[in-house]
């Protein structure tokens, strides 16, 4: 098909990245996580042993300044793999401390300004598949397709549960809950572009899905949007 740009917004733990993933490599296109690029500015932060949440503009703009962030393909798995300023990052940013700050880090004005550049310039010329929280009505209001993801807080809560055990991080059920209701709250109350339905997205509740089902869900508005 012809190279369009797909957006998909949703709340955290709804498995935006998992379905993202899966239609760039089902359409050729490419894949910007841009849940991760946040990611990786709140773990330079604690790399450098700063609060990132606490700076001011300036401060900011210099923390950023120091940020390359990057996207490869793992060799092996061909798994899209965070570098940030050369070095992989992927599992150091799906990890607690991460986690619990992304949020904060992510309603700063200048942060996002700075991200926003970055994004727009990767969907210049289409053919890629975005996810995030204001990808339809701020990143990109123009996309083909807009998806709005969400599933109930206690099934989103048991699947992070069950991918931080996988990775071998402890942490229990309780704390991964009220660590969604805090994130959720931020993601809707930000001053910033708060996450939000765009009003020509179509939603995919996934409470009841499994991953096969999502992707073809997807498929279909597609073939029946541009048969």
């Amino acid at each position: 098909m012809e190279p369009i740009i797909i957006a998909i917004d949703g709340f955290s733990s709804c498995g935006k990245s998992t379905l993202a993933k899966a239609l760039a490599k089902r359409l050729g296109f490419a894949y910007l996580d841009t849940g991760a690029m946040y990611r990786a500015v709140t773990l330079y932060g604690i790399q450098k042993g700063v609060e990132v949440a606490n700076l001011n503009d300036q401060e900011i703009s210099k923390l950023l300044n120091e940020v390359e962030i990057t996207f490869k393909p793992d060799p092996i798995t061909a798994e899209n793999i965070t570098y940030l300023n050369g070095k992989p990052v992927e599992k150091e940013i799906r990890g607690k401390a991460v986690s619990n700050a992304v949020s904060e880090v992510a309603q700063l004005k200048e942060i996002r300004k700075r991200m926003l550049q970055l994004q727009r310039e990767a969907g210049k010329n289409k053919g890629i598949v975005v996810d995030g929280r204001d990808i339809g009505t701020k990143v990109f209001p123009q996309a083909e397709l807009k998806l709005f993801m969400t599933a109930s807080p206690e099934i989103r809560a048991e699947r992070r549960y069950q991918e931080l055990q996988k990775k071998g991080q402890q942490i229990s059920l309780e704390e991964v809950e009220e660590n969604l209701k805090k994130r959720d709250h931020q993601d809707t109350h930000r001053e910033e572009n708060p996450l939000v339905k765009a009003k020509d997205a179509i939603e995919l509740d996934n409470s009841h899905l499994d991953q096969d089902e999502q992707l073809n869900f997807v498929l279909r508005l597609l073939q029946e949007k541009f048969a």
